[in-house]
């Protein structure tokens, strides 16, 4: 029904993945696996909807709180989380980012500690330095069986009082780990037992595989809490800005939702931001399970390329997420000598994993969103940047 090979020209777009890649690489004609949003089309449903709302022709100032977009997030989380969800503790932001940041600045104080997993999506990093917080960093373990916490290491960093917040990043990027409930649940009794508030960022939690699910953190919480999360990843729509989550105490919700109104202005969303969310809540779960059968196969191939390349490797897909975390560890190569080889000659733009925390040198991320085609051209420069500086 839907066709993921088509390749869709966004040269000329404005769009961050393609026309400004040389403000990180430093050079315009590279192909880009990069930042995380997809070369695909959205779902038809969604542009039907725009379209359609489009056609009214008046685009005024409009509201979140209406019965449409609570509902139609009612409807999807209960339809693939099997979690009802509380209208009266829904919020609405102009991103993800923003509201982390805003409960950031709500839950502590300059110099207090918010705890986070490494690797960490580097947004999270300049989003806690640039609120004056203290970055208190666990790192994930890498098992046979896949990415681990160690609770006892956690338990330590949550039991300093100085420590108020922990930033949880639910399923994980840039590893692709899907939390157990038995790990979240250890960590929901940590943060409840130390008084350390929580926050989710759920972004990624319609893109899970196999025999993973994805439990939101409302399913497990004790103590202060917030959910965030918007259909912008999975149903590729970011540029139309909006994201939506779940505060649950009343104290919180409402002082979050004066700075949003009154301190920022923002709590005017965009209107077709709200269309789209309900389109693809409403309607796009066919259009998003079939996309999600394709990323899958992307990322297995990326997984028989590496290993038959380089069986050392032992490459597997991660348990969610389109974005490639590979560890090039056992090669024994030099990070800085293969992002130049990458750049300058096989020219192609692969995010290295220095992005994601300064122990990660030598991964890199690769953001398999795309048609095979192009993927297949990522990997085979990939490769070929390896052999060069082997």
């Amino acid at each position: 029904m839907f066709d993921f090979s088509q390749t869709v020209d966004r040269h000329g777009t404005w769009c961050t993945q393609w026309d400004y890649v040389a403000d990180r690489f430093g050079d315009a004609g590279l192909l880009p696996f990069t930042i995380s949003d997809m070369d695909f089309a959205t779902a038809p449903c969604v542009l039907s909807a725009i379209q359609q709302r489009l056609s009214h022709g008046v685009l005024g100032y409009s509201r979140w709180q209406n019965e449409e977009f609570s509902g139609a997030i009612h409807h999807w989380f209960r339809e693939r989380f099997n979690t009802e969800t509380d209208s009266n503790t829904l919020v609405y932001g102009p991103s993800v980012i923003y509201m982390i940041a805003e409960m950031i600045r709500q839950w502590s104080q300059p110099g207090d500690g918010v705890v986070v997993h490494t690797p960490m999506y580097d947004a999270f990093y300049k989003t806690i330095a640039e609120n004056q917080r203290q970055l208190v960093p666990v790192a994930l373990e890498h098992h046979e069986t896949g990415w681990q916490c160690d609770m006892v290491r956690l338990e330590s960093a949550l039991a300093q009082p100085q420590n108020k917040i922990l930033l949880l990043c639910s399923p994980h990027n840039p590893t692709g780990k899907v939390w157990t409930r038995d790990e979240l649940n250890e960590m929901s009794l940590l943060c409840e037992r130390y008084g350390v508030k929580v926050i989710s960022d759920e972004i990624h939690m319609d893109m899970v595989w196999s025999k993973h699910q994805h439990i939101p953190w409302s399913n497990v919480a004790r103590g202060p809490w917030a959910l965030f999360t918007s259909a912008s990843k999975s149903f590729n729509i970011p540029a139309l800005t909006g994201a939506y989550g779940f505060i649950a105490d009343d104290p919180s919700r409402s002082s979050y939702l004066s700075a949003l109104k009154g301190r920022d202005g923002l709590s005017s969303p965009a209107v077709l931001s709200l269309v789209a969310h309900i389109a693809a809540y409403r309607d796009g779960a066919p259009w998003l399970d079939a996309l999600r059968c394709y990323l899958r196969e992307n990322l297995r191939f990326v997984a028989d390329a590496l290993n038959s390349a380089f069986p050392q490797l032992a490459w597997q897909v991660s348990d969610a997420s389109y974005l490639a975390w590979i560890d090039l560890t056992p090669l024994d190569i030099d990070d800085n000598a293969l992002q130049q080889e990458l750049i300058n000659n096989q020219k192609v733009a692969i995010m290295p994993g220095l992005t994601y925390g300064a122990p990660y040198q030598q991964f890199v991320r690769l953001n398999a969103g795309c048609p095979r085609q192009k993927l297949e051209q990522g990997v085979a420069r990939l490769l070929a940047g390896i052999r060069a500086i082997c």
